[in-house]
């Protein structure tokens, strides 16, 4: 593969943008997998810091995760879709700056305000916490999320713009004409769709989710507005599945970008392709209540949407993206490196981690499996092999010297460290939770710590692994001339 060194517009601006949100991300990124370390050694009584440090790290690490997914999937998107729209760097920093405030409030809420009410903050419990935290712990906290959620609204809506003012429309941008019309090869770039498809489900989440913080912040001082728990408990997973999702479906831009320049072979959007995307615009926004099967409380209708919706959204990107991924690289003659080993095996870690949800959404399955470790053991696959392995990938690819340059030793050896970390460490989850061990329980049972120091094993390798990650990323910028990320080339040529 010959280098090629492409300067698109906007490539400075750009390109410092996206190398601080990088930064940003193997930073939080780190201290997550660390946090979530900690927790599993002192489930697994290595290490004893006591339920209450325990639960703390558990809001942090599971709002800390969900957020700097984000802004790792709008890092790669932002690369790509800068092709083909014209973005606003102001928002781009924007969003970055509002992330780091509502991190540094979350932090405070938690380590200093001793709030440990974990990221889903389901009403009531920040604002009956039987004397823990305070009103203003609550509230620092559940501000916090606020100022993150705005910012990741600005984000959405100036990609809104873009794509409206590019291809005049969402719809045009999804494919439509080409997708209930004639199809004349003129759809949309898989990026474009790809962007179209989290901008349209991004926007309602937030929405949705800054509705309920504001109602909830409210009811921290003023508890005679009342709000309806059901209703805050479904608006709340509402905002949370659908933006935890579409981490993934950002991140997989890498995928549609990067695979064809290895190939040189063009990722097309055909009709099954657009209508795959299209159908999973609507499913993800419906499909949420599968994680409430258990509350009897809620709509029957809803409930069976949820299971229905849940079986169905399995198939249609991801077998499309894990197909399609396949067949551009079958006999290919691909140069495997770091960057294209991660996204391959980012299809694998997508595709496995969508099994276990598969199982879960069975109605009688989620009754025994759904409060046990199963749950975590299925979302740690795809976001470990699936959504972190893109981001990684992604890494070393825009930091990658030379199309010719070779992997070191201590690059293939953290990959399959990593590889077999993640595996080993969802597996043990899953185990767990087919065993019915509880999540969400700082002390575990006899019987249960087998477990916990196996996934305690395969953690540390996963960390260690990602050190190398980060530390390899970091260091080629250090021994650059000056801070730079590869300009994607067009498609068809190699980078």
């Amino acid at each position: 593969m010959a280098d090629y060194n492409y300067v698109a517009p906007q490539e400075h601006a750009t390109k410092g943008g996206v190398l601080a949100y990088l930064l940003t991300t193997a930073a939080v990124l780190l201290l997550m997998m660390l946090f979530g370390l900690v927790m599993r050694a002192e489930q697994a009584q290595l290490i004893s810091i006591g339920a209450n440090a325990f639960y703390q790290l558990m809001t942090l690490h599971g709002a800390g995760m969900v957020g700097i997914a984000g802004i790792a999937g709008a890092a790669i998107m932002w690369h790509f879709l800068g092709q083909y729209v014209r973005l606003s760097t102001t928002v781009l920093y924007a969003n970055l700056a509002l992330f780091l405030v509502g991190v540094a409030m979350a932090i405070g809420a938690v380590f200093i305000g001793n709030f440990h009410g974990a990221w889903t903050f389901l009403f009531p419990l920040p604002g009956n916490s039987m004397g823990l935290w305070s009103n203003e712990a609550a509230a620092t906290f559940l501000a916090g999320m606020l100022v993150l959620g705005t910012g990741f609204l600005l984000f959405q809506l100036d990609i809104a713009r873009a794509l409206i003012a590019t291809y005049g429309g969402l719809g045009r941008a999804l494919g439509w004409p080409q997708l209930f019309g004639h199809d004349d090869g003129k759809a949309p770039p898989p990026t474009v769709v790809a962007s179209a498809m989290v901008t349209v489900v991004n926007i309602v989440a937030l929405v949705v989710g800054a509705s309920i913080l504001a109602m909830m912040l409210v009811n921290l001082y003023y508890p005679e507005f009342a709000i309806d728990p059901l209703l805050a408990k479904g608006m709340i997973y509402f905002f949370g599945h659908v933006f935890i999702n579409a981490t993934i479906y950002m991140a997989v831009i890498a995928v549609y970008e990067i695979l064809p320049r290895y190939t040189h072979r063009p990722w097309k959007a055909n009709k099954i392709f657009l209508l795959s995307w299209n159908c999973s615009t609507l499913m993800v926004m419906f499909i949420f209540p599968h994680h409430l099967l258990m509350d009897f409380a809620f709509p029957k209708w809803m409930l069976v949407m949820g299971h229905v919706i849940g079986y169905l959204n399995t198939f249609p990107i991801l077998i499309v993206t894990g197909y399609g991924a396949l067949i551009l690289v079958y006999r290919s003659g691909i140069v495997w490196d770091m960057a294209s080993r991660l996204l391959a095996v980012s299809m694998l870690g997508w595709a496995a981690g969508a099994m276990p949800a598969f199982i879960d959404g069975t109605i009688r399955v989620n009754y025994i499996m759904h409060n046990t470790l199963w749950v975590p053991g299925h979302f740690h696959t795809y976001l470990l092999l699936g959504m972190v392995a893109m981001v990684f990938g992604f890494m070393y690819y825009v930091t990658k010297p030379a199309a010719q340059h070779k992997d070191a030793l201590i690059d293939r050896l953290a990959y399959w460290a990593y590889v077999v970390g993640s595996f080993g460490f969802a597996l043990a989850f899953l185990y767990a939770g087919k065993e019915s061990v509880a999540r969400r329980y700082a002390e575990h049972l006899p019987a249960w710590v087998p477990y916990d120091r196996i996934g305690t094993a395969f953690a540390t390798l996963v960390v260690g692994a990602a050190l190398v990650f980060v530390g390899r990323f970091i260091a080629r910028l250090a021994h650059a001339r000056s801070a730079h990320l590869r300009a994607p080339a067009p498609l068809g040529v190699a980078a």
